[in-house]
C-alpha cells in the first residue's frame, strides 16, 4: 500500500497567517503582552533584557514582580493608546532600575513601547518625545546619585539605542502615510477619470439625439403647412429618435449601476450597447432628419471588444451630429474599413460648414471631437478632423482591432 503524502507548503501556512492578520489589534497586542509576561519569568532569558543602572542587585519580592508585570502588560494597548503604554512601561522600567532589581526579559517591553509610540502615536508626537527624553535624563541623574558606575558616554549610548526604536517606528508610520496618500490620489484620479468618461458619454448621447430631434421637429413643423400628409413621418422620426436616446441612456445607467462586474457581462445591457453593427441606425436617423448620407463598409466586420466598438460608434455619431448642426442638407459620406489590424472610419461632408466643429477640451476632460480624440488615443489609435482641401469637412479615425477572440 502506497504511503499517502500530506502536501506541505506555503499554502498551508498562509491560511493561519491570513486568519491571524484579520484579528483585532487588541487581541494581537494582548497576546504579545501575555507572551512577554510569561517569558519574563524564564531565568535563561534575563540576560536579553534592557539594563542601564548596574546598581547592587536587590533580591526579588512582590514589588519587583509587580514592576515586571507593569513593563509587559501595558503592551496590550500599544496601538490603541501608544502614549499611555510608553508612560507605563517607561515608568516601571525606571523604578525597576533605580531599585536595583535583577534584569528580566520584560524590560524588552521598553523597546516595543518606543517603537509603538513612533509608529502609532498621532497627536502630540513631539511633546511625547520631549517628555520621554526628559524622563530619561531624570533617570540618569537619579542612577548617578545612587552610585551607578555608568559614565556619560554609557548613558548617551543607551539613549541612542532607545531613540533608534522610536525612529524605526516613525519611519514605518511615514511609509504607511505615504502609501495611504498614494492610494487616495489613485482613487481620486480614477474617480475623476470615471466622471470625465460619464460626462463624455452623456454629451455624446444627449447632443446627438437632441440635435436629431430638433432637426426632425423643425422639418415636421414645416410639413404641417406644406405637406400635412407627410408630417406624420416627421413626428414618427422624432419619436423613434427619443426611444433610441432612452435606450442608450438606460445602457449608460446600467453601466453606472454595475458593481464588481463587466458592463458587457449582462446580456440585456450588451444588447443596448452602442456598437459598430448599429452605425446603420445612426445613418438612417440622420437621413430621416433630412441629412443626405451615403454609407459603405469595406472588409469583413468581426465582433470587437466593447471599448473599440463604443469608440468607433461615438466617432461616427459625433461626426453626423456636427454634419446635421453645421452642414444641414450637405451630402455626407460614411465609410467603415474593417481590417485585420485596424478599423478605419471616414466621415466627410461636402460644401462649406456653418460653424467650426472642433472644440477645446472642457473641464470634464474634453467633449465632442476633442474628447473622442483622447478616447481613441487611449486605444492606441488616431483621430484627425479638419476642413477638406476641396471644401467641406472630414473626420478620419484609425483604431487598432481587438477582436473578442483576443
Amino acid at each position: 500500500m502506497a504511503n499517502r503524502q500530506v502536501p506541505w507548503g506555503p499554502s498551508l501556512l498562509r491560511a493561519p497567517l491570513d486568519w491571524w492578520q484579520e484579528r483585532d489589534a487588541l487581541l494581537k497586542d494582548g497576546t504579545l503582552a501575555l507572551t512577554l509576561t510569561l517569558l519574563a519569568f524564564v531565568p535563561t532569558l534575563s540576560n536579553l533584557g534592557a539594563q542601564i543602572g548596574d546598581l547592587p542587585e536587590r533580591p526579588a519580592n512582590a514589588l519587583s514582580a509587580g514592576l515586571v508585570l507593569a513593563q509587559a502588560l501595558p503592551l496590550a494597548v500599544r496601538r490603541r493608546w501608544p502614549a499611555a503604554c510608553l508612560a507605563a512601561v517607561a515608568g516601571a522600567f525606571a523604578v525597576h532600575q533605580a531599585l536595583g532589581f535583577a534584569t528580566t526579559f520584560a524590560s524588552v517591553g521598553l523597546y516595543l513601547a518606543l517603537y509603538s509610540a513612533g509608529a502609532h502615536q498621532i497627536r502630540f508626537r513631539h511633546g511625547l518625545a520631549v517628555m520621554a527624553s526628559a524622563g530619561y535624563a531624570v533617570l540618569a541623574v537619579v542612577l548617578d546619585h545612587l552610585g551607578s558606575p555608568q559614565s556619560i558616554p554609557d548613558y548617551l549610548a543607551f539613549c541612542l539605542a532607545l531613540a533608534a526604536f522610536w525612529l524605526v517606528g516613525s519611519t514605518v508610520r511615514t511609509r504607511r502615510t505615504e502609501e495611504a496618500k498614494r492610494r487616495r490620489l489613485v482613487a481620486e484620479a480614477a474617480t475623476a477619470a470615471e466622471r470625465a468618461r460619464i460626462a463624455r458619454e452623456l454629451h455624446d448621447v444627449v447632443t446627438h439625439h437632441v440635435t436629431a430631434m430638433v432637426v426632425q421637429a423643425d422639418a415636421a413643423q414645416f410639413l404641417l403647412t406644406s405637406a400635412p400628409d407627410k408630417a406624420s413621418e416627421g413626428l414618427t422620426a422624432v419619436s423613434d429618435t427619443g426611444r433610441r436616446a432612452l435606450t442608450e441612456l438606460r445602457y449608460l445607467l446600467g453601466v453606472l449601476e454595475a458593481t464588481g462586474e463587466s458592463a458587457s457581462a449582462d446580456s440585456a445591457r450588451a444588447d443596448r450597447a452602442p456598437a459598430l453593427g448599429r452605425v446603420g441606425d445612426l445613418v438612417e436617423q440622420a437621413r430621416r432628419s433630412g441629412q443626405p448620407v451615403e454609407f459603405a463598409e469595406q472588409g469583413e466586420r468581426r465582433p470587437q471588444s466593447v471599448d473599440v466598438e463604443l469608440a468607433a460608434y461615438r466617432v461616427v455619431q459625433e461626426a453626423l451630429t456636427n454634419a446635421m448642426k453645421y452642414a444641414g442638407g450637405k451630402p455626407t459620406q460614411v465609410l467603415l474599413r474593417h481590417g485585420d489590424k485596424h478599423i478605419g472610419i471616414e466621415v466627410t461632408t461636402d460644401g462649406p460648414v456653418a460653424a467650426p466643429v472642433t472644440r477645446r477640451p472642457g473641464p470634464a476632460g474634453g467633449r465632442g471631437l476633442a474628447g473622442l480624440r483622447a478616447r481613441v488615443r487611449m486605444l492606441d489609435g488616431e483621430l484627425e478632423a479638419g476642413p477638406r482641401p476641396e471644401g467641406g469637412f472630414e473626420v478620419r479615425a484609425t483604431i487598432p482591432s481587438k477582436t473578442l477572440q483576443e
